[in-house]
């Protein structure tokens, strides 16, 4: 999944990064709405996490900005005030959910998670493959009921080839799905990910890669 967080508080925008991404997920951070506005014209997210109170363009123009668009990103807003008329606001707004500060992790990564569901065509919440099962809020991966041991990205890009339901999914989108904008584009990470990922997840081999198109469960 890839998210999009803006804030304008580096302290707590980089902290609400680093839990994300230990959850799997791609994540790449604004801090004002100007810079917003302009990484999602480049890029598609899944979710935005929109602080209401943003510098430059104000959180309320971005997410009416990005409400209007055809084909936009899922958006959380965060805001500090957490009356009902303010609730009510966001979601006129556009918002597709809204989260009072302070608020927990736990709750924001839940949120993220069912706005990314909402994004997608619908997925069972287990992905199945045979005698392999992935619970993508547990962040757990089975075969044959043993747990596998993959990192945060192996169970990402595993994710992803599941949610693609046999579909070729090209290393290139791989790359824009699941890293984030530090990814170096030209190097072989992908690559290398899937060639840690296979001996991991065991026999028969699961991951097929197809020539000049990219790699397949």
């Amino acid at each position: 999944m890839r998210v999009l967080v803006v804030e304008d508080h580096a302290e707590l925008a980089q902290s609400v990064a680093r839990v994300l991404r230990r959850q799997g997920m791609a994540v790449d951070v604004a801090y004002d709405g100007t810079d917003a506005l302009e990484r999602t014209v480049a890029v598609e997210y899944d979710v935005v996490v929109l602080d209401r109170d943003l510098p430059g363009v104000h959180g309320d123009e971005v997410c009416s900005r990005l409400a209007a668009q055809p084909e936009h990103a899922r958006v959380l807003m965060l805001t500090a005030s957490s009356t009902i008329a303010d609730r009510v606001e966001g979601f006129n707004l556009g918002a597709d959910d809204y989260l009072p500060k302070p608020f927990a992790y736990a709750e924001l990564v839940a949120r993220i998670r069912a706005l990314g569901r909402r994004s997608q065509p619908a997925l069972p919440p287990v992905l199945v493959h045979g005698d392999l099962r992935l619970d993508p809020a547990r962040r757990i991966a089975t075969r044959a009921s043993q747990r596998l041991a993959l990192t945060p990205k192996e169970l990402a890009v595993l994710e992803y080839l599941l949610a693609a339901q046999g579909r070729v999914v090209s290393a290139e989108e791989l790359l824009e799905r699941v890293w984030d904008e530090a990814a170096d584009p030209f190097t072989t990470t992908v690559k290398a990910t899937i060639n840690r990922l296979r001996p991991k997840l065991g026999d028969p081999p699961l991951i097929e890669t197809v020539p000049r198109g990219g790699y397949r469960i």
